[in-house]
């Protein structure tokens, strides 16, 4: 074998430093993140290693109609909304006549169902917990029914303390539960921060597990209250929220309030059970109208996915139980239909929307009720109902800006913001597969 030259060990060498500097080259461009081509990010964020975050299956909302522009009433309203909150977050019952019960002695004292319902109106407004005029009083207030979630016990179907407020004593003693899912169905991914993203989720996962534990197998919860089937239909309206953001609700827990609130419909005369509705006609009516409207709105987007399963099955039985659950969906949605005309034809009858006679906070829920039902389909109807609603709640408000009931749910809290989400109901969240359905 020829020895190797001076010249030629180091021609060797020198190759061999260029082939280790390579390979050292490569091996650290291996190990950094490739640099994205969109133009739109940017290099610093191109360059972080960050584990890319999977995208969250979800039902998206959007107002059903062009929202208006909020009115100089909604403004004054809003704004001695906001100046009611107490410093823990919360909100109290607000002014209350001591004659009606639960005395002025709770005035200022925290209320989840109460705070919930402000909160609401707080966020159809336009503001969120992350972002808003209101952002920061949201970031308190969800603060609160948190921590009453968190110190609640794991299986009962309450979730606070407190007790004997006139929300409770009018709608049931679960109301506060029923109200905080609605509110932590609308939040839940709209917190400022991962931290408080994670709370949220926490919280409203225990107040479905307490909901599922406790509900009956007609559907229903509770029948105590004055009138306990407003409470229903905030129960089923927060199940159903919860699950269009895709929240863990068991499907039988949807389907039995659904049922329920189908069977309460007599087609034959158009009315409603009048089972827990203190004899007033307009409580029961929106109640089980704006339960079927809720499911209607979930069943939207579970319809595709049925759609697409029998479209896929290979075989008889896969075809049979897609079909048959198509024909339940469709069912569900012909009762809302039926219901919906009957009560539309009753909304020019004024000893109806008079509900109890005189204004409370049963009434103005129940006005939300029916118009949330309507907004969806939008149309004459819609409009009817809105510009008269809206003429009749400006015509008794407070000079402050407040609304008073006078009778049963008297707390000022209670009725500004229920009123509020009357005359907001335009911006209510409705899933986009809902509202491409239902036009």
């Amino acid at each position: 074998m020829r020895p190797w030259s001076a010249e030629g060990n180091e021609i060797m060498l020198k190759r061999t430093i260029m082939v280790t500097v390579v390979l050292a080259i490569c091996g650290l461009l291996a190990a950094v993140p490739a640099v994205s081509k969109d133009p739109t990010v940017s290099k610093d964020a191109a360059k972080k290693s960050v584990p890319e975050k999977k995208e969250k299956k979800e039902t998206k909302w959007v107002p059903a109609v062009e929202p208006k522009p909020l009115s100089e009433n909604v403004k004054r309203a809003l704004g001695w909304l906001t100046e009611q909150q107490l410093e823990s977050g919360a909100w109290g019952q607000g002014e209350e006549s001591s004659q009606m019960g639960g005395g002025t002695k709770m005035k200022d004292t925290p209320s989840v169902a109460d705070t919930c319902v402000a909160a609401l109106a707080l966020i159809r407004s336009g503001s969120t917990p992350a972002e808003g005029q209101y952002a920061r009083q949201l970031v308190k207030a969800v603060g609160y029914v948190c921590s009453e979630i968190e110190e609640s016990d794991k299986d009962s179907l309450h979730i606070t303390k407190t007790r004997g407020t006139r929300v409770q004593s009018k709608l049931g003693p679960y109301i506060d539960t029923f109200m905080a899912s609605m509110l932590l169905a609308e939040v839940q991914e709209r917190m400022p921060d991962e931290k408080g993203l994670k709370r949220v989720s926490a919280a409203l996962e225990k107040v479905l597990y307490k909901m599922q534990k406790n509900q009956r197998k007609d559907g229903t919860f509770d029948d105590r209250g004055w009138a306990a089937t407003l409470s229903q239909g905030m129960a089923v309206k927060g199940m159903n929220r919860a699950s269009q953001m895709g929240a863990p609700v068991p499907q039988p827990m949807l389907a039995r309030a659904q049922k329920n609130a189908a069977d309460a419909f007599d087609s034959k005369s158009g009315k409603f059970s009048a089972k827990g509705s203190a004899g007033v006609a307009l409580y029961t009516a929106g109640s089980n109208l704006s339960a079927m409207s809720d499911s209607v709105n979930t069943n939207a987007a579970a319809e595709e996915q049925v759609r697409a399963e029998l479209k896929a099955a290979k075989s008889e039985p896969a075809r049979q139980k897609a079909q048959d659950k198509l024909a339940r969906l469709e069912k569900a949605e012909k009762d809302f239909e039926s219901a919906q005309r009957a009560v539309i034809k009753r909304l020019d009858d004024k000893q109806f929307i008079a509900g109890f006679g005189s204004n409370g906070g049963e009434e103005f829920l129940s006005y939300m009720n029916i118009g949330e039902s309507l907004v969806v389909k939008g149309g004459d109807d819609w409009k009817s109902w809105d510009k008269s609603i809206t003429g009749n709640l400006n015509r008794v408000q407070n000079k402050d800006g407040s609304w008073s009931g006078h009778h049963c749910i008297t707390g000022r809290t209670f009725c500004t913001s229920a009123a509020l989400l009357v005359l907001m109901v335009d911006r209510s969240p409705v899933p986009i597969s809902a509202k491409m359905r239902r036009r």
